[in-house]
């Protein structure tokens, strides 16, 4: 394979490409937490929460896709296993079975993460001049902050 040759000099490329496997990891980590909590959420707002949260996860599996792709397009392998995540990821783990609320609350905390974490690679991205991480971070921070909103809307 030849040398890859986009524009974007080789310690800016690893320099994003390290930024976006923590954006990778917490958005992979804020999938499963999200799935975990629709198929166990409970409550008068079950159905409601359920659905919310089926569309939540259902975006973060494309969410995460179209971030490790970007690795791969800086020329860097993309992690892919839970060990590496973890290492990676802001999101702290859930243990047991909140209730509801609590769950609202626990994702609302992950979109925020994602959000900082986005801000800390869109800088990097700027810096390097790297539009397509740039654009591709910067529609993750809006899906993030709007769902981070709307799911406080939830708890008013």
């Amino acid at each position: 394979m030849t040398s890859i040759d986009i524009g974007i000099n080789e310690q800016d490329r690893l320099s994003i490409a390290e930024g976006l496997k923590k954006l990778l990891a917490d958005s992979y980590t804020l999938y499963l937490q999200t799935h975990n909590f629709h198929w166990n959420v409970t409550g008068p707002q079950f159905r409601e929460m359920h659905l919310m949260f089926e569309e939540h996860y259902t975006e973060l599996a494309v969410a995460v896709d179209d971030i490790a792709e970007r690795i791969r397009t800086l020329d860097v392998p993309a992690p892919g296993t839970y060990k590496a995540f973890a290492k990676l990821t802001s999101i702290k783990e859930i243990e047991g079975v909140p209730s509801a609320e609590e769950m609202v609350d626990y994702l609302t905390q992950g979109h925020e993460q994602v959000v900082k974490t986005a801000r800390e690679v869109l800088k990097l991205a700027q810096d390097a001049n790297d539009e397509s991480t740039s654009a591709l971070v910067s529609d993750r921070m809006r899906i993030h902050e709007k769902t981070a909103w709307m799911l406080r809307a939830t708890r008013k």
